[in-house]
């Protein structure tokens, strides 16, 4: 089966409808543990005490270990849910079960036995090994590439994926953060996995003793940095890339840009860039740039959502060959 990103697990739990067997691995062990807890959003409220089971594999060292260990795990996913869809079985430190460090006939027989269950578990339990990356050569990481879904964890790929990764850990040292706060450290750190670390660190210290991290902590934590390029709104809109224009707009205004800047820089693309870019579409484009300027002033409505608005417009000349 092919790998997965844990945006991707977590729309199959949002479903109802999540694959049987998981094995989520990474050294990130705040993403591991969080979007393992969430598999119990498959379980009704109320049951979980008897639906949801964790199975520690760290003692499963030896081959009687092993043993009983399988043995405790198969009997605990063979046991059909009680009053709900899915049962659910957690395995925290599997890189102990999964590639035992001693080998010996009775640990042989039992991972046999487990072997087999992966190639034909229940259908109405989901089983989820959680633990450190194991060796791609290992036989059983072999037969969970064919027939279980793996997931990194840690692995960052998008602005999307940065702003998931800081959420998560804050959350996990028990404080809030605002929506604004976590797209600027993102749009600081990137994909780059150690600086978003190193910036989650400095916000929750700066923050120490507030119950919610605002945007301001963020702009003193990442100062002027967070600005890589003043000229990135205006670059998407030239390529008409609506969605990164819009995020560009949030990152600017984020950082406490004033309305009526942003809307001079658009209105400068307007004047140099247009006449090329969108000549049959030039008025209107003028047009929606002064409406803008007009309801700013007058304060009609929200000025993110009145920019916002002017973005989408312009974007749209990029992308409609007939305005050329």
């Amino acid at each position: 089966m092919p790998l997965a990103t844990p945006v991707a697990v977590r729309t199959k739990i949002a479903s109802g409808r999540p694959d049987l067997v998981y094995l989520l691995q990474g050294e990130d062990e705040v993403e591991k543990s969080a979007l393992a807890a969430e598999f119990a959003a498959l379980v009704e409220e109320g049951l979980g005490a008897f639906n949801l089971e964790r199975i520690h594999a760290g003692e499963m060292t030896t081959g009687d270990k092993i043993a009983a260990g399988v043995g405790t795990l198969l009997a605990a996913a063979r046991t059909l849910p009680m009053m709900s869809s899915w049962r659910i079985v957690i395995v925290p430190q599997a890189e102990v079960l999964l590639a035992p460090t001693r080998e010996s006939e009775q640990a042989a027989r039992a991972l046999a036995q487990l072997e087999a269950y992966i190639q034909e578990p229940e259908p109405q339990t989901v089983m989820v090994f959680v633990g450190s990356p194991l060796d791609k050569r290992g036989r059983l990481y072999k037969l969970l590439l064919k027939h279980a879904t793996i997931v990194e964890c840690g692995a960052i790929e998008d602005q999307g994926d940065a702003e998931r990764w800081i959420r998560t850990r804050v959350a996990a040292a028990g404080v809030d953060i605002e929506p604004a706060a976590a797209r600027l450290l993102a749009a600081r750190g990137g994909t780059d996995v150690k600086r978003l670390r190193a910036d989650v660190e400095r916000l929750l210290l700066y923050a120490l003793g507030e119950k919610v991290v605002t945007v301001e902590d963020a702009r003193q934590v990442a100062g002027p940095q967070l600005l890589q390029d003043d000229w990135a709104m205006t670059n998407a809109i030239e390529a008409g890339k609506t969605g990164e224009a819009l995020r560009q707009l949030a990152l600017v205004l984020d950082t406490g840009a004033p309305p009526e800047k942003v809307l001079g820089q658009l209105a400068w693309l307007v004047r140099a860039k247009f006449p090329v870019l969108a000549p049959r579409r030039l008025a209107a484009s003028v047009e929606a740039v002064f409406r803008t300027d007009q309801d700013l002033k007058r304060s009609v409505g929200d000025p993110r959502i009145v920019l916002e608005r002017l973005v989408v417009e312009l974007s749209a000349e990029k992308r409609n060959p007939a305005s050329r």
